[in-house]
């Protein structure tokens, strides 16, 4: 748990201060399904409709780190990889320490879990082909709006 507050998760607005909050691959950076689930209950307390997207935990390319299956890939074997080489955005970490760090710094959500972040909300799936690439959770909107 930080020591300090997360803005992401400590949001300084009133309860429905805004009509729409729209979120766009954030909540994967958050470290803990804890802080996400702040994070998720912060944007529904400030906001009357949501519009929050997130890349899918199991789609075969990760994302950030451009490498295949990498959020599956146990915590240690992320590090050992970033210790070695540079991956998508994330340059070689230069020591274990440092690279446990950076991998821990991203956490892919799935759809179960945008599902009890957000109850009641219509999650959406962005896909390519059969795979479903992100997510998108629409909360507020009435359905008759699209």
């Amino acid at each position: 748990s930080p020591s300090r507050p997360i803005a992401a998760t400590e949001f300084a607005f009133g309860d429905g201060s805004f009509n729409v909050v729209v979120s766009n691959s954030v909540i994967e950076h958050l470290p803990t399904p804890e802080l996400q689930g702040r994070m998720a209950a912060e944007m529904r307390r400030v906001g009357r409709r949501l519009y929050v997207q997130t890349p899918n935990r199991y789609f075969p390319l990760e994302p950030h780190f451009l490498f295949p299956v990498f959020a599956l890939l146990p915590l240690n074997v992320r590090a050992f990889l970033l210790q070695h080489l540079d991956l998508g955005w994330h340059l070689r970490q230069p020591n274990r320490a440092a690279a446990l760090r950076e991998v821990r710094s991203i956490r892919l959500m799935t759809g179960r879990e945008l599902r009890r972040a957000f109850p009641g909300a219509r999650i959406e799936r962005e896909r390519i082909l059969v795979f479903t690439k992100s997510f998108i959770v629409l909360d507020g909107w009435d359905p008759q709006e699209g």
